[in-house]
């Protein structure tokens, strides 16, 4: 009976010891926004697998790792996330697994510090919204290729082919945002937003841009800072700003109303990805697609 007893206990003890990581033997990397989710299925294609913690509509501002996100990070290979302090309430979690000798990687390590835009506002004094530049998305498809490579030196060929395929994709992006922006006149290129998400689209795209909240969502929009912004909308005869799909939209709304009030007729011209991809399956979902979609509503909304 104790021979039976001592069997039992030492299997149980063999499953709890399992490794967890993913049974297709596939090197598993976890990733922190939609973007950076779409950038590494792009590059790793079916040698890697993917597991994004950040889905839709989701505020990297203010999101917090659950035991279920803390788990899959100690079980990845890799982890990948976009830095600058975007993610702020996981850099514990991050420095957490760097302990635990697990490859933790900023994306914005790509860039250097001339492609940042500074920001007394924020704790990394830079603009974390990096993206919002296919420049910048280029060197960041060019660094995670990079980093790929060297965990798996044997795919470094098929993961260099996958990222030129795809910045030759980003190429045409570029040209073709451009050309609809340019049917947009320079003196109706004013974007204001809910939050302060589109610094790098602006100066990469010729757009004055205002967000009626700061840099991160984690500071709320106040009555003052409602005023400003309607009073900036009013001198510049704006005629349309924009909520966003990761941050509520009654701020927006307030300040419409505001607009309003004072006889000038402003519309919510849409609603924008900022800090995040649309569904999963849908145009938006995807880096490329989400890009063409804000240009595309910012355009049609201004002219």
């Amino acid at each position: 009976m104790k021979q039976i007893i001592l069997i039992v206990l030492f299997s149980v003890f063999l499953l709890g010891c399992k490794d967890t990581k993913t049974s297709d033997g596939k090197f598993h990397i976890v990733t922190t926004t939609s973007m950076i989710t779409d950038l590494v299925k792009n590059i790793g294609g079916d040698k890697v697998s993917v597991e994004g913690l950040m889905g839709a509509g989701v505020d990297p501002h203010l999101y917090k790792a659950s035991e279920g996100d803390v788990s899959k990070l100690s079980n990845a290979d890799m982890i990948l996330y976009s830095g600058l302090h975007l993610e702020g309430k996981l850099v514990e979690v991050f420095e957490k697994m760097q302990r635990q000798k697990i490859s933790t990687v900023a994306v914005s390590d790509a860039l250097d510090k001339e492609d940042l835009i500074s920001s007394t506002l924020f704790a990394s004094n830079y603009d974390p919204h990096i993206w919002f530049n296919v420049a910048n998305w280029e060197k960041i498809t060019v660094f995670v290729a990079e980093q790929l490579s060297a965990a798996q030196p044997e795919n470094a060929a098929y993961f260099k082919a996958n990222a030129d395929t795809y910045l030759e994709k980003l190429k045409a992006l570029e040209t073709e945002l451009r050309a609809e922006i340019e049917t947009l006149p320079q003196d109706k290129r004013r974007l204001v937003t809910a939050h302060d998400a589109f610094n790098y689209f602006g100066k990469a795209y010729g757009f004055d841009v205002v967000g009626l909240q700061g840099i991160s969502t984690a500071t709320e929009a106040g009555v003052q800072d409602v005023q400003k912004t309607a009073a900036y909308i009013i001198d510049h005869k704006v005629k349309a700003v924009f909520i966003e799909s990761s941050v509520p939209k009654r701020t927006v709304e307030a300040l419409q109303a505001a607009v309003n009030s004072k006889k000038h007729d402003v519309t919510i011209g849409g609603t924008l990805f900022s800090d995040a991809l649309g569904n999963p399956g849908t145009p938006e979902g995807t880096y490329i697609g989400m890009f063409k979609y804000n240009v595309h509503t910012i355009v049609s909304a201004l002219k």
